[in-house]
């Protein structure tokens, strides 16, 4: 008999190289308050409601997230580590298609970053209540400055409406089925993947579907530079100081 299908999953990506940490060490492994970073973004997952959590890395990552990341730290949500692809838009591929016998059409699918290690419970929450509700939503927050388009020659040429703005973050959460087939139809030809940036623009464009947008925090950055893992840190301290 067919065991019952979870109704929630999240795809975590670690497969980045992170070229802007000028460091030898991808940033998702980086050490933040003494533990790689990919480590705080999966225990975020572990403590939710969130059923399974499927790990992307690189094909060289594989044994070394499953030996030092998943087994060394304990997550039991983890079911499979995977290999990413070329492109943010392969590993997201590669992980919803590890779902494919595990979550039911229905089910919600979220989909983090691993390089934002602030993620919450409560921005968890939000975002598997919105995409029950609404199909399909995104973690973001209202930008606090001024947005300017620049032109060619890098003077500004307009100044966009600050107060229709959000800055996107993850996860973006999904009805399973709506997501995996926006991706199967993204992958069919390569035409539909020209200026792909997120999960969103994929629903956006290969189902002319409509994403909603959910609170997430100021905090929930994505660890890119150095000066990001300053900021990281001074957050995990607060947090540790309040709780």
């Amino acid at each position: 008999m067919e065991h019952e299908k979870k109704k929630t999953a999240a795809v975590v990506l670690a497969a980045g190289q992170g070229k802007r940490m000028q460091s030898t060490v991808a940033k998702q492994f980086l050490l933040l308050d003494g533990e790689p970073v990919i480590c705080h973004s999966l225990r975020a997952f572990e403590e939710s409601e969130v059923d399974v959590v499927v790990l992307v890395t690189g094909e060289d990552e594989i044994d070394y997230c499953r030996k030092e990341i998943v087994e060394k730290y304990g997550f039991k949500k983890v079911i499979d580590v995977v290999a990413g692809g070329k492109e943010r838009y392969h590993s997201v591929y590669e992980g919803l298609h590890a779902l494919e016998k595990v979550i039911s059409e229905d089910g919600i699918v979220l989909i983090h970053d691993g390089a934002r290690p602030m993620v919450t419970g409560e921005i968890i929450v939000r975002t598997i209540e919105a995409a029950k509700k609404h199909g399909a939503c995104v973690a973001a927050m209202p930008v606090k400055d001024t947005i300017k388009v620049a032109d060619p020659e890098q003077f500004a040429a307009r100044t966009l409406d600050r107060s229709t703005l959000w800055q996107i973050q993850t996860p973006q959460t999904f009805h399973y089925g709506l997501v995996y087939g926006a991706y199967r139809k993204l992958l069919s030809d390569e035409v539909y993947q020209k200026g792909i940036t997120d999960d969103a623009m994929v629903v956006e464009t290969m189902c002319s579907g409509k994403v909603r947008l959910v609170e997430g925090s100021y905090e929930n950055i994505k660890v890119t530079t150095p000066d990001d893992m300053i900021i990281a840190e001074s957050f995990l301290k607060h947090r540790k100081r309040i709780f």
